[in-house]
């Protein structure tokens, strides 16, 4: 079970901690996600709360330089530049353009209120990511003789994708901001499990038959890179 918790540290920039309690726990151990800076106190499910908070307040400094190395957000601003498929895309806010967002080369050229650029830049993400996804699963189901069921996308903070035992595909809309190297992995990852809904031998090796060469380095790059991608669009 997760709740915020009103836990006031010592930090320039204090924020609530979420405590879960974990049945598999066997300490008190402090995390903060690096896709959303949330600060987790997970406890085993009999540890004393108040002793595991006060803990937790010793560890601020831990807590302060953790969040420090927190990737810094990257709204969707005019004159920012945002990650595309490898390279990069420029936001360009132009009073007599358009709402509509259009590609120009390397920008994003788009009008209307400036209070609402950070969404229309975002449709326009999830549109192109949605066919792109769309394009990319057939390509790959085709290749391993699957159907799918349905196609959806989603801004998940733990996976980039999941495949149910219906066939259904969901993806995060942030994969278009991959390199397609990355993205193209990991749309043959969901496709393979539409054959083993396990990570055994047998479907790594389908993985790397569908992309042609084995995932290990969109893995690596997820590692590294991954992350970073959750404060795209973020603000401050």
């Amino acid at each position: 079970m997760t709740s915020p918790l009103p836990l006031v540290l010592p930090l320039p920039a204090p924020a609530p901690i979420a405590v879960v309690r974990h049945p598999r726990a066997r300490a008190v151990r402090l995390r903060v996600d690096p896709a959303t800076g949330e600060v987790r106190l997970v406890l085993p499910p009999r540890a004393s709360l108040a002793s595991a908070m006060r803990w937790a307040a010793e560890k601020s400094a831990w807590i302060a330089a953790a969040r420090a190395k927190l990737p810094p957000p990257r709204p969707f601003l005019s004159g920012a530049h945002l990650p595309y498929r490898g390279g990069e895309l420029e936001i360009c806010w132009r009073a007599d353009a358009p709402r509509r967002v259009t590609r120009e080369g390397d920008r994003l050229i788009c009008g209307g209120p400036l209070d609402g650029l950070a969404a229309r830049i975002t449709r326009w993400l999830r549109s192109e990511a949605l066919g792109l996804l769309r394009a990319e699963t057939t390509e790959f189901a085709h290749l391993a003789g699957v159907d799918v069921a349905q196609i959806s996308l989603g801004d998940p903070r733990g996976r980039w994708g999941s495949c149910s035992a219906r066939g259904t595909i969901r993806y995060s809309w942030r994969l278009i901001l991959m390199p397609d190297i990355v993205r193209r992995a990991v749309v043959a990852h969901e496709v393979a499990h539409r054959v083993h809904m396990h990570h055994g031998p047998a479907f790594h090796a389908l993985v790397a038959r569908l992309v042609g060469r084995d995932a290990g380095h969109a893995r690596d790059w997820l590692r590294t890179h991954g992350s970073a991608l959750h404060w795209v669009g973020r603000s401050a």
